[in-house]
C-alpha cells in the first residue's frame, strides 16, 4: 500500500507539477530515545521509497531545528528529523482533472444529482441489471436518462446511498469521519518548512504546514453523520489550537482569534463487503460488484486517485465484458501543466504588467492557461500594475479569474470563492468582501437577474457563515460573552468609549466615529462604518453600547478576537487625540 502511494505521489509531481511540489515536514523530537526510534522509521520510509524519494530525509541539531524553525519550542528540545513528502492544490488539482477528460472526449454534468438507478431483465437471466441512472440538474431542475453499459458508483461519502438504490439489502460499507482544519496566519510557520505531531495528546497525528501565504493546521478524525454540508465544531477547532501551543515557544502567543477559517471535511473510510471481518476499516481502497453490476469504488485516498480509477475501470472491463485498450493514465499531463516552467511567472509580469505575487499565483494555479487569464484582466489605470485589479488586496486572485472560472464549469458564488479561487478556506471575512464583486461578475456573464443575484450572495454567506468558520469565530463575540477586564482596564476602556460618546449617550453611531475620525484627518467611507460597527453590534440595533464594547475588549485581551477593526481604530484614534494635548498659551498667540 505504501509503494502503491509513493509511486502514485511521484506520478502527480510529474503530471501537475504547477499544482504540486516536495515539501520539508519536520519532526521534532523532545525525548532522546525517540530520536533512533522515529530516525529508523523515517529511513524505512526512504527505503521503500526508492528511485521515487523525493529527497532523503535528514536529522537535526536543536540549534540548526531552531534556526529552520524559529516559532518551536525550546525547552528541553533535542533536535528534529526532517523528511519529504508532497502537498497539492486539491480544489485545482480535482478541476484540471476534470478538465483533461473532458479534452479527451468525457462528458461532464456538473451540479447533477442521482434520483434512482435505471435497471433491464438481463434476456439470458433474467436478472435486473443496472444499465442508467434517472438524474436531476439542481441548477435548473431539469430531470433526464442517462443509459449505459456500464454504471460506476464514486461518490466517497455517499457510497452507501448509491448501493441502497440498488439494493435496500446492501449493508453499509462507509464509516464516515469528520477531519476539521484551521487556517491561521502566515507568521506561525516558515515558509518552506511544515511540522508534525505523530502523538498527541489522544494519539491523533496533528500536522502544521505553510499553505498560500497562510498557515494550516489539523486535522481531528471523529466519527460522524454523512451530511452534503459539514460544519466544524468549537471543541475540534479548541483542540488544534490546543496541541500547537504544545510545540511553539512560550514567545508565540496562539490565539483563538487569530483563526481565520476553519472548515470539517468528511473522510469515507471502509469495510470490505466481501471480507469475513466486517468490522475492521480498510486502510486502501475496495472495488466490489453487485449481483446487478453496479461496480462501487471506495475508501483510498488523494494521492492514489489515478490508480484507484485505473483498478476500478480493470475490474468493470471484466465484468461487463467491454472493449478497452490498457491504461494510459501513467505521465499524461494534466490541464495546464504542457507549457508551464517554473519561471513562466516572470513572462507573465513582462508580457501583461501583473504585479509578481499575483502572476506567482496564476502560474502555480493554471500552468499555462495563466496567460489566457492575464489576457482578459482589465487594465487598472495605475502606473503600476499595469493590469489585474485583486478581489480583495491581502490575496493575489484578481477579477479576471472569475471570468476565467465561469468558462470553467463555474455556475455558484461559492463555487468561486471556495473551489475557483481559496479565498473562503483562507479568509471568511476576506471571502465576504469579496462576495459583492463576485457576484456582480458572475451575473454579467451568465445573464444572472437581480432576484438571482440577491439569492447567489445569500447562499454564499451561508457558506461562509455555517462551513467555512464564521459563524464559531462571531460566536467568540456574543451577548453572554463574560467580561473578565481589571478595574483599571475597564476605566481605561471607558475613557476611550467617551472619547467618541461625547453625549454621554451609553453608545456609539457611525456619525460619531465619524466625526473623530474626521478630528484626526482620517477618511473612512460610510460603508465600510458601517461593516466595522456591524461586526461589534450584538443586538443589531445600529449602534453599539459601551457594555458591548467592553465584551470586545474582553475577548480581544483574552485571544478569543483579533485584528478587530472598531478595537484597533478605535485606540488609533486615542492615541491620535492624546499626542496632540492642549495648545499651550504661547504658541496659541497669547490668548484673550
Amino acid at each position: 500500500m505504501v509503494k502503491e502511494a509513493l509511486r502514485e505521489r511521484s506520478n502527480l509531481l510529474a503530471i501537475a507539477p504547477h499544482l504540486s511540489a516536495p515539501l520539508p515536514i519536520m519532526l521534532p523530537v523532545y525525548k532522546w530515545w525517540q530520536l533512533p526510534y522515529y530516525w529508523a522509521g523515517i529511513k524505512i520510509y526512504d527505503l521503500v521509497a526508492g528511485g521515487q524519494c523525493l529527497k532523503s530525509s535528514y536529522v537535526l541539531s536543536k540549534n540548526k531545528a531552531l534556526e529552520l524553525f524559529p516559532m518551536l519550542k525550546k525547552d528541553k528540545l533535542v533536535g528534529a528529523i526532517v523528511y519529504y513528502d508532497g502537498q497539492h492544490n486539491d480544489a485545482r488539482m480535482n478541476l484540471a482533472i476534470a478538465l483533461t477528460a473532458a479534452r479527451y472526449g468525457a462528458a461532464i454534468a456538473n451540479y447533477t444529482e442521482v434520483v434512482h438507478l435505471l435497471k433491464r431483465a438481463d434476456p439470458q437471466t433474467g436478472k435486473e441489471r443496472v444499465c442508467g441512472a434517472h438524474c436531476r440538474d439542481v441548477i435548473t431542475g431539469q430531470e433526464f436518462d442517462v443509459r449505459a453499459k456500464c454504471v460506476i458508483n464514486a461518490t466517497g461519502p455517499f457510497t452507501d446511498a448509491l448501493r441502497k438504490m440498488d439494493d435496500q439489502k446492501n449493508p453499509n460499507i462507509c464509516q464516515p469521519s469528520a477531519g476539521v482544519h484551521i487556517v491561521i496566519p502566515g507568521y506561525y510557520s516558515p515558509d518552506n518548512m511544515g511540522l508534525l505531531d505523530p502523538a498527541t495528546s489522544d494519539g491523533r497525528v496533528i500536522f502544521f504546514l505553510p499553505w498560500e501565504r497562510m498557515t494550516i493546521a489539523g486535522t481531528t478524525d471523529t466519527p460522524t453523520e454523512i451530511t452534503q454540508h459539514p460544519i466544524p465544531v468549537e471543541e475540534d477547532i479548541n483542540f488544534i489550537l490546543t496541541e500547537v501551543r504544545n510545540y511553539l515557544s512560550p514567545d508565540v502567543e496562539v490565539r483563538r482569534g487569530d483563526v481565520l477559517a476553519a472548515w470539517s471535511g468528511i473522510r469515507p473510510l471502509v469495510t470490505d463487503p466481501n471480507s469475513k471481518d466486517t468490522q475492521s476499516i480498510c486502510r486502501n481502497h475496495i472495488v466490489s460488484i453487485s449481483d446487478s453490476g453496479l461496480v462501487t469504488i471506495a475508501g483510498g485516498k488523494w494521492t492514489t486517485y489515478r490508480s484507484m480509477a485505473e483498478h476500478t475501470l480493470d475490474a468493470a472491463v471484466k465484468a461487463h465484458g467491454l472493449t478497452a485498450d490498457s491504461s494510459r493514465t501513467v505521465g499524461l499531463m494534466l490541464e495546464g501543466a504542457k507549457d508551464w516552467s517554473p519561471t513562466m511567472y516572470i513572462r507573465l509580469v513582462q508580457d501583461y504588467g501583473l504585479e509578481v505575487e499575483v502572476a506567482q499565483h496564476l502560474a502555480s494555479t493554471y500552468g499555462g492557461r495563466a496567460y489566457e487569464v492575464a489576457k482578459i484582466a482589465h487594465v487598472t489605470g495605475k502606473r503600476w500594475p499595469i493590469v489585474g485589479k485583486r478581489l480583495v488586496s491581502e490575496f493575489p486572485y484578481i477579477e479576471s479569474e472569475v471570468l476565467y472560472a465561469v468558462k470553467e464549469y463555474a455556475c455558484t458564488a461559492i463555487d468561486v470563492v471556495a473551489r475557483r479561487t481559496r479565498l473562503g478556506f483562507l479568509n471568511v471575512q476576506a471571502a465576504e468582501e469579496a462576495l459583492p464583486r463576485i457576484v456582480e461578475l458572475m451575473a454579467r456573464e451568465l445573464k444572472w437577474s437581480d432576484q438571482k443575484k440577491k439569492e447567489e450572495l445569500a447562499a454564499a454567506k451561508r457558506f461562509l457563515y455555517y462551513e467555512m468558520g464564521y459563524k464559531v469565530r462571531s460566536e467568540q463575540l456574543t451577548d453572554s460573552s463574560e467580561i473578565t477586564l481589571s478595574p483599571p482596564e475597564v476605566d481605561r476602556y471607558k475613557k476611550r468609549f467617551h472619547k467618541f460618546d461625547k453625549e454621554n449617550k451609553g453608545f456609539i453611531t457611525t456619525v460619531d466615529v465619524q466625526r473623530v475620525l474626521e478630528s484626526i484627518s482620517v477618511q473612512i467611507d460610510e460603508n465600510t462604518l458601517h461593516e466595522i460597527l456591524n461586526e461589534v453590534d450584538l443586538n443589531k440595533n445600529g449602534q453599539v453600547e459601551l457594555n458591548e464594547f467592553l465584551q470586545l475588549m474582553s475577548a480581544v485581551r483574552k485571544g478569543q478576537v483579533s485584528d478587530n477593526r472598531l478595537a484597533m481604530l478605535m485606540q488609533t484614534a486615542e492615541e491620535s487625540l492624546d499626542q496632540r494635548g492642549p495648545v499651550s498659551v504661547d504658541r496659541s498667540g497669547g490668548g484673550m
